[in-house]
């Protein structure tokens, strides 16, 4: 048994969760963890929700001791061991415990006691009950993932003790061959250094990432190596004095994004005036022939071509065809029927003379058709003029093909339309939700003369707009407060809502800048990058954040914070959260489009960070893309993005690039025309 697979069952404890569970975080959070840590060890079995109420906890931690059919080696709870007057969690486990386990609780508050004292207000419990093993664990995901990862190399030895394998089998080998089988190293005597932020979060708030206890507590790898963010409850003097973020170069973060953003969804959709701005999801084919039918290419006359190619003479007509649906009767060598462009040609007709190549000879009685018509054409050949069955699109044909985007301005509709194609498999364009941030932000509508220290929100409608002016729908999530329960709220109604949330200000070093202890902390979030080295934009945050789909399919969402200042945010959007929406929505290649340009006059260089300078692109009358500054690129002025159709991707250095250099610009409009 000793290398048999454990089985595993999760309690989430949460009143809010109960109610809804898509707002639980944990699952997913812990999942990865005994899915990627575990050693293969964990087999995860059941999942249950209560609300925080100690006759329910107990009942359904003793199905799972007393009643299961099979044997759970451990069961794992999380929420409800803060100080808050609904947390009851160690009162409720704590009076099922046969055995206590007071070494799994030292393990998970030891570490985070040597980082901060408020550990000592976490209430963890461990022990077991018959043959089962029961932890638990704090509310806040990440809290829940790092006590977790404390303990999890030495549960399989404590689960099989419980179980009741033979003691002297399982220590045979002394501590030192235990310890290697666990994974630990030791050198002379066990040390297991923890470079841990303690993530504690003491407002509880009973929404799912309760702050039920820690909000972050033990960490496993040194700083550099997996940073975290600050610990808002720990109050500006304990803040980090500098960012924990590596600074990644623009490529770096990129690569990044493409490597964590969500692959495209495939979705039916309708061929009509919505349809544009879509990429297919597969080759389209021609459900029907275009033409369907034989049909004229010319005003003029349907004959049947005699062996000898020569129709001079005067002929009878003896029918019309209009490009109308109707019936017609078969046309004999010898008699002609009028027929119009586009029109169906006779059953028996072989060519089309042109109407001017014919003379009107006699009309009806009541003068108001033609009665006979003298043809003047001689050496006619069969198939003039005639458009034959399928020769602009042949039934089954590829007529567009898959990663193709379906424009406003082509083809592309009228093509799908012209072979019946009613639907067709696209990618899904995501929604954005765009938020911006501050106590000092008010509306940029509001009638009232600012105070002091207040600021016009800029960048909410601007990114908005952005955001439209690419195809995307846009939700707008209004303005948070500077305080890590308000910005909590509004981020999980915003993951709730769309498939994007771009988030500005906030992203800095200042107590007040919430959006990573957020993200990490109380949504169970990954900070994939908090700096690039660029200008303007460095603190720009790209995150992740797990959830559960309608399905009950675990899958991610993505999160961008982007700098406060209003040049900062434009850029980066365009720079970072583009190619992000290009690729959920099927765009290939993704992000601006990238051309050489020509510089207009000198440019100044920043001596360490690489700029992105917004600039007016035109073209000469000699076909030359030359590039123009905005004017003065400090990142809080709104006037360089006046007129911007382009960022030139200019390099650090300490001599300025001349008049005349060439460098890349991604364009982030039309490119202008000199007058």
């Amino acid at each position: 048994m000793s290398n048999s697979t454990l089985k595993v069952a999760l309690l989430i404890i949460s009143t809010t969760a109960a109610k809804e569970p898509s707002t639980d975080a944990s699952e997913v959070i812990l999942t990865d963890v005994l899915d990627q840590e575990g050693g293969g060890r964990w087999e995860l079995v059941d999942i249950k929700i209560v609300p925080d109420d100690i006759a329910q906890i107990q009942r359904q931690i003793m199905l799972w001791t007393d009643v299961a059919a099979e044997s759970i080696n451990l069961i794992l709870t999380t929420g409800g061991t803060g100080f808050a007057t609904a947390d009851n969690t160690p009162e409720a486990v704590s009076s099922l415990i046969h055995k206590p386990a007071p070494g799994l609780v030292h393990g998970m508050l030891a570490a985070s006691l040597s980082v901060t004292p408020f550990a000592m207000m976490s209430r963890p419990v461990a022990g077991i009950r018959h043959r089962s093993v029961i932890v638990t664990l704090p509310g806040s995901p990440k809290g829940a993932k790092e006590n977790l990862q404390a303990i999890l190399r030495t549960l399989p030895h404590a689960c099989l003790q419980a179980a009741g394998i033979d003691s002297r089998t399982l220590h045979a080998g002394g501590t030192k061959k235990l310890e290697a089988d666990a994974g630990y190293q030791s050198s002379g005597g066990h040390s297991h250094s923890h470079g841990h932020h303690h993530g504690h979060s003491h407002q509880h708030s009973h929404g799912h990432a309760h702050g039920h206890g820690h909000g972050g507590l033990v960490r496993h790898t040194a700083p550099n190596a997996n940073p975290m963010s600050n610990d808002p409850s720990l109050g500006p003097s304990r803040r980090n004095r500098e960012s924990p973020y590596p600074m990644l170069s623009v490529e770096d973060a990129l690569n990044k994004i493409k490597e964590h953003t969500p692959s495209p969804e495939i979705v039916i959709s309708s061929v009509d005036r919505l349809l544009p701005g879509s990429i297919l999801a597969e080759d389209v084919h021609a459900r029907e022939n275009v033409p369907a039918f034989r049909a004229s290419i010319v005003d003029g006359y349907a004959v049947v071509v005699p062996k000898d190619g020569n129709m001079k003479g005067v002929f009878p007509v003896v029918s019309v065809s209009h490009a109308a649906p109707g019936e017609a009767k078969e046309l004999k060598e010898g008699e002609i029927a009028r027929i119009t462009t586009g029109a169906p040609l006779p059953p028996g007709a072989t060519s089309v003379i042109m109407v001017e190549d014919t003379v009107l000879k006699t009309m009806t009685d009541d003068g108001k058709e033609e009665k006979e018509v003298e043809i003047l054409a001689d050496g006619v050949k069969e198939g003039e003029n005639i458009r034959e069955v399928g020769s602009d699109i042949k039934a089954g044909s590829v007529i567009l093909s898959k990663g193709e985007q379906v424009s406003a301005v082509g083809g592309e509709i009228g093509l799908l339309a012209a072979v019946g194609v009613a639907e067709a498999k696209t990618y899904r364009k995501p929604t954005v939700g765009v938020l911006s941030t501050g106590d000092e932000i008010v509306p940029h509508d509001r009638a009232d003369a600012l105070r002091l220290g207040e600021v016009r929100d800029t960048n909410r409608i601007t990114l908005m707009a952005a955001a439209a002016e690419h195809g995307f729908a846009v939700a707008d999530l209004g303005i948070a407060a500077d305080a890590p329960g308000s910005l909590e709220a509004t981020l999980r109604d915003a993951l709730r809502r769309v498939d994007v949330v771009i988030t500005s200000g906030g992203v800095s070093m200042g107590e007040l800048d919430l959006l990573k202890p957020t993200v990490e902390r109380a949504l169970g979030g990954t900070i994939h990058f908090g700096r690039v080295a660029m200008k303007p934009g460095k603190p720009t945050t790209f995150a992740t954040v797990p959830f559960k789909d309608n399905g009950g399919a675990r899958a991610s969402k993505v999160v961008f914070g982007l700098p406060g200042n209003p040049a900062s945010a434009v850029v980066t959007f365009h720079l970072f959260v583009l190619p992000a929406l290009h690729q959920m929505a099927g765009v290939e290649p993704a992000g601006l489009t990238r051309m050489p340009v020509v510089l207009a006059h000198d440019f100044a260089l920043d001596k360490v960070r690489p700029e992105y300078h917004r600039a007016i692109v035109s073209v000469g009358r000699d076909g030359v893309l030359v590039a123009a500054s905005t004017g003065g690129q400090r990142s809080s002025r709104v006037g360089s993005l006046r007129g911007a159709n382009a960022l030139l991707c200019m390099p650090s250095g300490t001599e300025p690039l001349r008049k005349g250099a060439k460098v890349d610009a991604l364009l982030m409009g039309g490119v202008r025309s000199e007058v």
